[in-house]
């Protein structure tokens, strides 16, 4: 095995802690390959190796985000126009928050900074999906092609979708109070040690805020894995079914969790013979367009840019999902 493979298996499958898990579960009594047996390796493995991912991606992630604060993301953005400026903002979404109600606020510092709509609504659309942790994540439990092409994919989602809405003169929708928020300058005089101190807190605090999704997505992913017969899954969200992206971009809006939550339920599902578009579509719906993820951002831009933004969003979630379908022998 080459080198690069191995620390694939190792850095980020954690092959040595499956092995683990599944010597204590054998030690416990019980068989892995019994239907108890393989939930418990399932749901103990799982939840340790996404939190020891969870853990170092948000320090690292958190400590390059305080280089970027709303003003200084002014500053960088500054005099640039057009898809260029879009495909830059797209890209400083992947090193912000990992969930769509914890970019809004981000999304204001923006506006009240003096950034262009459409450049705001590109780092918008590509903060949950495409964030630093979900190329890790995806890589370390599909494969690099996988992640890079997802990344990819979601980037052009983000970079179109800024640039219809910047195109259609809607900056008019953004709520008035919105434009009159204070730009903090905080982050631009921290020492090396507030930020390693900022870095930590973040991991503390988010951590604290998504376990419950992760061990509900863990669970789901237990379930699935080893108690729902493979023939129930693929006879309503089956590869050849047209239909199984649409359903699963519906179904993952009502949810909401992030992609610690959502990784656990799509490695479940791929095993069942659900196709790779299909989940990615649900895990970018739960991340993107969950319901009160829609509801805070109502509360900062009226209806018509609100139902822009879902719908294009939306038609590039299952864009993707059909490409992915498509092309899925390149990958898996």
């Amino acid at each position: 095995m080459n080198v690069i493979g191995w620390m694939n298996d190792q850095l980020l499958r954690m092959q040595w802690l499956s092995d683990l898990v599944t010597a204590g579960v054998s030690a416990v009594g019980l068989d892995p390959a019994s239907r108890i047996g393989g939930s418990v390796q399932f749901f103990v493995y799982d939840v340790i190796k996404i939190f020891i991912l969870l853990s170092v991606l948000i320090f690292v992630i958190s400590y390059l985000q305080s280089y970027f604060p709303p003003e200084r993301t002014r500053r960088l953005l500054g005099g640039r126009s057009g898809i260029g400026a879009n495909v830059l903002g797209a890209l400083l979404g992947t090193i912000t928050p990992f969930c769509s109600c914890s970019s809004i606020p981000l999304f204001i510092g923006f506006t009240a900074a003096g950034l262009p709509l459409g450049v705001t609504f590109s780092f918008l659309i590509s903060s949950p999906l495409v964030d630093m942790a979900s190329v890790i994540l995806l890589a370390s439990i599909f494969s690099w092609p996988v992640a890079l092409a997802y990344v990819g994919l979601g980037l052009l989602v983000a970079v179109i979708g800024g640039t219809v809405i910047g195109r259609l003169g809607l900056e008019g929708q953004v709520a008035e109070f919105v434009r009159t928020v204070p730009v903090s300058n905080a982050f631009d005089h921290l020492t090396r040690r507030e930020r390693l101190a900022y870095a930590r807190d973040q991991v503390t605090e988010i951590a604290s805020r998504v376990w419950p999704y992760v061990l509900a997505g863990v669970g789901i992913g237990a379930a699935i894995h080893n108690w729902i017969p493979e023939s129930a899954i693929t006879a309503l969200l089956g590869q050849d079914k047209w239909w199984a992206v649409p359903v699963a971009t519906l179904v993952g809006i009502p949810i909401y969790a992030d992609i610690f939550g959502t990784l656990p339920i799509a490695e479940a599902l791929v095993a069942k013979g659900v196709g790779l578009g299909t989940v990615l579509a649900f895990m970018m719906a739960v991340t993107a367009l969950s319901l009160p993820s829609l509801v805070m951002l109502h509360r900062v831009v009226k209806l018509p840019l609100l139902a822009t933004f879902t719908g294009v969003v939306t038609l590039g979630i299952l864009g993707i999902g059909f490409t992915f379908n498509l092309l899925a022998g390149w990958f898996i």
